[in-house]
């Protein structure tokens, strides 16, 4: 498919390009349509949009196409301007090939290859970051007072480089147990580490706990970085951000004289302090700059009664984009992540632009951009709402819809949280499907996409990921899908669309939340944060 599309043409559900068929074609009793989505998968994640990166001709063609298609069923645009776009400045970071690491001790000095046993950048607005620091280990780099924990004692760290572990420290008695919490997301290490004054920062990459291989860190952090326009240019962040391979931080600690997996053990009692490596980090990171003005899609259905309270629907639509520097397959489609949620957003926006009369609240279809930067569209809307916090009723993001097949349960992500879970147990349990927990906790999906967002400014944010338990399937079949998944597509140029895909589960799952959504929208009942959730005080 290497034909431009500009023109997208969609008129009321139809659109103008072919598309494979997908298996179990069928249509849930609301009109959700596999074929439809399936059309939508393929547009969107097609090579001609280049992986949708912010600032790319990709992101011109996804809003295009989004503009089209809320057009098209007639919904109204929801910023102020009269326009479906919400302007969303970003300055854009690329670190040059000039740029290098090197450990030194002593009179010896390693330089590592990029990539391979580091990746590193700067989150500042400058053309060139300089570093020189002592690395210091300091744990999981945590400090958590509702847990007695302090990984940095009475050490001064102003001006080291610090070195952390991924994850929470692993006890059963605090941080959520084998569920992550937020302390345990490479975000809050960065953040703690600027708030200690460090001059730089380093996360040590482990598959298991990171929930995801090398590669993927290589993918993520190569390339044009984003983030935020800030009045101070960032220059509150640490100089350097990074990463070690598991390898050079082992080759790291023995050559200071220390055992790693014992430095590790260590830092899993509240009596850590942090230890000196007896090596610095020398860094020079040259940057190319660019301001570019990105865009959240937004379209609304209003209310017949109350227009000022909403249901927010949100997805992302940005992916890693097209790395020029990648020999072979460089384009990041972003298949299953995230067009199958962008998809799910256009076919929720055109159910719910059928509704005669509209619901009495209103509801909103958000198309964030720069998710894969750092949550950083849904931050952004956020901050400056087209409805207040206090007026959004609820959130439902969508991000990676189901494509293996229908499912007896629904795994929702941060089960517990809020009385949305309540409610989406009534609707599943009309379909003849449980509510099941996530089976991965450890890798703390509730703090990595756009609902954590709008749940740090007190809105209640639903997150669901599809069942593990296949219609057909055997025993575990689903978490083996899973976790092919991550080890084989997340965030790779692979992450493209296979023939097997199969999206009744993906119509099942839309008619959950079409459901819910719908109910919030024709009531009057507000869902609340549980006594337990570390957001219910923003409400």
């Amino acid at each position: 498919m290497r034909r431009q599309i500009w023109n997208f043409g969609l008129l009321g559900a139809g659109v103008v390009l072919g598309a494979c068929a997908p298996a179990g074609s069928e249509k849930s009793d609301h009109g959700l349509d596999s074929e439809l989505l399936m059309k939508h998968i393929e547009v969107l994640s097609s090579d001609e949009f280049g992986g949708r990166a912010p600032g790319s001709p990709g992101e011109e063609k996804t809003a295009a196409y989004l503009t089209d298609a809320f057009r098209g069923y007639k919904l109204e645009p929801g910023n102020p301007d009269g326009t479906y776009i919400q302007k969303v400045p970003l300055v854009g970071i690329t670190a040059t090939d000039e740029s290098h690491l090197s450990l030194v001790r002593g009179r010896e000095r390693e330089e590592l290859a990029a990539g391979l046993g580091y990746v590193a950048w700067t989150k500042r607005v400058v053309e060139e970051v300089d570093l020189d620091g002592e690395l210091v280990f300091v744990g999981y780099g945590v400090v958590a007072p509702e847990y007695d924990w302090d990984d940095y004692k009475d050490v001064d760290v102003e001006g080291k480089v610090l070195v952390m572990l991924v994850n929470d420290p692993p006890l059963e008695d605090a941080f959520g147990g084998d569920a992550m919490t937020y302390y345990g997301r490479w975000t809050y290490k960065f953040e703690i580490a600027a708030e200690k004054g460090a001059a730089g920062a380093f996360i040590v990459h482990e598959t298991v706990p990171a929930g995801y291989p090398w590669e993927v860190v290589g993918g993520s952090w190569s390339g044009e970085s984003f983030d935020l326009e800030t009045p101070d240019k960032n220059m509150g962040r640490v100089a350097v951000e990074g990463w070690f391979s598991s390898g050079a931080a082992r080759a790291l600690f023995e050559g200071a004289g220390l055992d790693f997996e014992e430095q590790k053990q260590a830092a899993a009692d509240r009596t850590f302090r942090p230890v000196a490596l007896g090596t610095r980090v020398q860094a020079e990171i040259k940057n190319e700059l660019r301001n570019i003005e990105s865009a959240n899609l937004v379209a609304k259905l209003e209310g017949s009664e109350v227009p000022d309270e909403a249901i927010l629907y949100v997805a992302h639509w940005d992916h890693l984009g097209t790395l020029e520097s990648m020999e072979g397959d460089n384009i990041f489609n972003g298949a299953y992540d995230n067009a199958t949620g962008v998809a799910g957003l256009i076919e929720l926006a055109r159910i719910y632009s059928e509704l005669d009369p509209a619901p009495r609240r209103s509801v909103m279809f958000l198309a964030v951009t720069a998710e894969e930067q750092g949550l950083l569209g849904s931050r952004y809307y956020a901050e400056h709402p087209l409805v207040p916090a206090a007026k959004t009723v609820a959130a439902i993001n969508m991000d990676g819809l189901n494509i293996w097949g229908r499912t007896t349960d629904v795994t929702i992500v941060g089960m517990g949280q809020s009385s949305l879970d309540e409610l989406a147990a009534q609707v599943a349990g009309r379909q003849g499907r449980t509510l099941l927990s996530d089976p991965e906790p450890e890798k703390g999906y509730y703090y990595r996409s756009d609902h954590f967002e709008f749940a740090k400014v007190g809105i209640p944010a639903f997150y669901a990921d599809a069942g593990i338990t296949f219609e057909g399937r055997p025993e575990g079949w689903g978490e083996t899908q899973r976790a092919k998944y991550v080890a084989d597509d997340y965030h790779k140029p692979s992450d493209e669309i296979k023939q097997w895909y199969e999206l009744s589960g993906m119509v099942q799952d839309l008619e959950l939340f079409y459901e819910m959504g719908l109910e919030l929208a024709t009531g009057d009942a507000w869902p609340e944060w549980s006594e337990t959730s570390e957001f219910k005080s923003k409400r």
